[in-house]
């Protein structure tokens, strides 16, 4: 995608949604960490279910750990491999404790080193939490960086990087939300619903989504 084109991309998403925030409910910055560990083959919808009277007394490392896995499970068991976050939630909340006074880190190698968080889960942290212009690649993202042309890359890292490059300021920041709800609510995985995408004339998916009958087309950008 030209320089030019990927500009008016993203203008184009930030026009429409100015603010866009992530569809997780949390309080603080652990809660924000817990959260979105849970949310890996989750969605967040199912998530924040999940978590909603958790959070309510929960909202520490420490609290987590005096919760305890067994109790952790009763809260999370409607989640995907419930077994396996629960186990690993209170691992990471001990080495919170243990490692970091009981405070998330502002630090992309610290967070990876937390039992249960990958290089996605660490970049929504630092970006959401700490303000850091991260790029956390999610299955939507990947697909709308390599199906529009923005992005492309065979693995989650190289689409990352290549997000990175391609990003100018002002977008940086907020890049990864958009492209994460353009994903979730229109360039779908099985039928993307270019008919009413505003920023389908710079997208490079051919053949464009025929709008259904009845349903009146986005008009053109």
């Amino acid at each position: 995608m030209k320089r030019a084109d990927v500009v008016d991309f993203y203008a184009r998403l930030a026009a429409d949604n100015p603010h866009p925030e992530t569809e997780l409910a949390y309080g603080n910055p652990y809660q924000l960490l817990v959260a979105v560990a849970l949310s890996a083959q989750s969605t967040d919808v199912g998530v924040n279910k999940a978590t909603r009277r958790l959070f309510e007394t929960v909202d520490t490392p420490a609290k987590m750990v005096a919760l305890g896995e067994a109790e952790l499970k009763q809260h999370i068991k409607t989640i995907g491999l419930f077994n396996t976050k629960a186990k690993n939630v209170i691992a990471l909340s001990e080495a919170l404790i243990r490692d970091h006074d009981g405070q998330v880190p502002d630090d992309r190698d610290a967070l990876e080193k937390l039992p249960g968080v990958g290089r996605k889960t660490a970049n929504v942290v630092l970006n959401t939490a700490f303000g850091h212009e991260t790029f956390a690649v999610d299955t939507h993202i990947f697909r709308v960086g390599n199906r529009t042309g923005l992005a492309r890359g065979k693995t989650p890292l190289a689409v990352e990087l290549a997000l990175d490059k391609a990003t100018p300021q002002p977008f940086r920041l907020h890049a990864h939300h958009w492209l994460i709800l353009q994903g979730r609510y229109t360039c779908k995985a099985r039928t993307p619903e270019c008919w009413r995408c505003i920023v389908r004339d710079l997208c490079a998916f051919k053949p464009k989504t025929p709008a259904p009958k009845g349903a009146a087309p986005q008009p053109a950008p």
